[in-house]
Formats: C-alpha cells, structure tokens, sequence
C-alpha cells in the first residue's frame, strides 16, 4: 500500500505509560483505582485553582491590571491544557484499557501542542509586562494598554495554533504499519515518532527547529527582558522599593523556570538512554502538575491575590448567614 492507506491499518493506539515498571516511580504497587484517584484528585484542584485565579480577576476591581489580564489566560490555558490529556487517562482508568483511537490520537496532540506553544508565548508576554512596568513606568498605560493587550493574547492562542497545525499535519502523513503501541500516557510527537515505520526525518528536524523557535525564542526574550528589570531594580535605592518589584516577578520567574525547564527535558532529550518510566514521569510532571502548581504559586506569592480571595470568601460567608 502507499503511505496514506497504510496509516489507515492502524485505528487506535495502546498507551504502554502505566505499566508494572512505572511503579518503581511510585515506590508500590498502585493498582488502576489508586491511580484513578490521583489523577482525578490532580484534575479536580487544577480546575479549582485556575477557576478561582480566573474569577477573581473578573470580579476584583483591584486586579484590573495587564498583569492579571494575562494571568486570566494562562489560567484558560492551564485547564484546557490539562483537560486535553487527563479525562482520556480517566476513562482509560475507569474501562480498565489504554487505548485511544486514530483520530482522537491526532486530536489530542493538536490541542495539546497548541496549548502548549501558546503558554510559551504567553509566559514571555507577561516577561515584557513586567519589563514595562518596572523599566518604562512612565509610559506603561501606552505600552500595556487594552488596545496593546488584547492583540497580545489572542497572538499568543495564533502561536500555539499555527505550531500544532505544522506537527499534526507532518504526524498524519506518517505510516504506522500496523505499529500501536505507544510508550507514553498520551499522544505527543516523540512517542508517535518512535514508531512510525516511514521516514520521520522531516519530522524530526521540524520538531527540533520548533522547540528552538516556537520555545527557545520566547525563552530568550523573557532572559533579556529579566536582565533589563533586574538592572533596573539594582539602581533602586529605597530596599523596600526594590523587594517590592522583585515580590512582582518573583512568581512568573518560579513559573518561567518549570515550565521552560520541563519542557527542555520533554522534548529534547536523547531518543535512546531513558526508560519507559522516566519517560512517563517527566511527561506527567510536565502536562499534568505544571498546570496544577501555577495557580498555588501565583496566588502563595501574590498579596494581592491572596487579599481578593480573602474578600470573595468573607462576601461569600456574609451572603450564606441567614437573616
């Protein structure tokens, strides 16, 4: 058969992520309702945390700020971005199989690379925030004004968007030649490429110019504009002055350095040298627990964050007394 039709043999895919060897990781035997249970547990305060990030942003006027204009969209971000792997590991869980058909494969690695080049824009948007804010103070409302914000954020969705399409299209020209399984938890361009029976040397060097520009890119960006905001807090002679502009970088550096550093080891380490394990663990600490920790960090760093939380619940209690 031609390349086309022989990708056609192959209708679903077997996740191989969770076997016996992963438990070494977990330090026990965990059967598939414990495993259930804590990738539900991670889902449920994921959802929780970037919910109440978000919603606090609409409804504190004291967070109307470009700052937390951004913040609302890494927390979209976040949910969609988990929300693309974990449901399906759930109803895998909940089966008691690991399959995921042809279709939902290629689904699943568009969303999940859109979502994931978006975050990289986004991080590096909110790196020039803060290099406006703390470098330019004089003309931020011209710099971070809505008319600049906006368009800001929705290139940011476009540069996820037009990452993903690249990859899915290269990855369904691929032949599988009746190959399925897949070491991993879900579907990601490194595991399909492992084994695709065609030429993936496209493929490859796609993936690896991708993660220099789609990744590197903002990368860099965001280090340059860090050199310039911390010159320019060093020459701030007041010392509460200057810990009060590193308290509002503090967070969004915490962030930058997982999420950067998680994906470096994502996707660009060695095809050959690690273990099925190790890859599923670095892939689950990557898609799954970033999402879950950005809002604990933003909101345990943030006084104001934690002020406006403070404020809802306190109005919410006030609103559930009777009488």
């Amino acid at each position: 058969m031609e390349g086309g039709n022989q990708t056609l043999q192959v209708t679903e895919f077997l996740f191989l992520g969770f076997s016996v060897r992963l438990s070494w990781f977990l330090r026990c035997s965990v059967s598939q309702i414990y495993l259930f249970m804590l990738f539900l547990a991670i889902y449920l305060v994921t959802l929780i945390g970037n919910a109440t990030i978000f919603t606090l942003i609409q409804v504190d006027s004291r967070l109307h700020s470009p700052m937390y204009f951004f913040l609302s969209h890494l927390s979209c971000l976040d949910v969609c971005y988990l929300s693309v792997t974990v449901p399906k590991i759930l109803v895998n869980f909940s089966h008691q199989t690991n399959t995921i058909s042809y279709n939902q494969c290629m689904a699943q690695m568009f969303f999940l690379m859109t979502f994931a080049g978006s975050e990289c824009a986004l991080l590096a948007i909110m790196a020039f925030d803060r290099y406006a804010a703390i470098c330019q103070p004089l003309h931020y409302n011209t710099l971070m004004s809505s008319q600049v914000c906006v368009p800001l954020a929705v290139a940011s969705w476009i540069w996820g968007f037009l990452d993903s399409s690249l990859h899915t299209t290269l990855a369904t020209n691929l032949d599988f030649c009746g190959a399925n399984h897949i070491d991993h938890i879900f579907c990601d361009v490194p595991p399909l490429l492992k084994i695709a029976c065609s030429d993936t040397y496209v493929n490859e060097m796609t993936l690896h110019l991708a993660s220099i520009f789609m990744g590197l890119s903002p990368f860099l960006f965001i280090i340059f504009s860090y050199m310039y905001i911390v010159s320019a807090i060093l020459k701030i002679r007041s010392n509460t002055g200057r810990s009060k502009a590193f308290s509002t970088c503090a967070a969004h550096l915490v962030v930058v350095t997982i999420y950067f550093g998680m994906a470096n080891v994502n996707y660009n380490r060695p095809s050959v040298g690690y273990s099925l394990g190790v890859d599923t663990l670095i892939s689950t600490l990557y898609c799954i627990l970033t999402p879950m920790l950005n809002p604990l960090i933003y909101s345990l760093r943030n006084k104001e964050v934690k002020e406006a939380l403070q404020k809802l619940l306190k109005k919410m209690l006030t609103r559930a007394e009777p009488g």
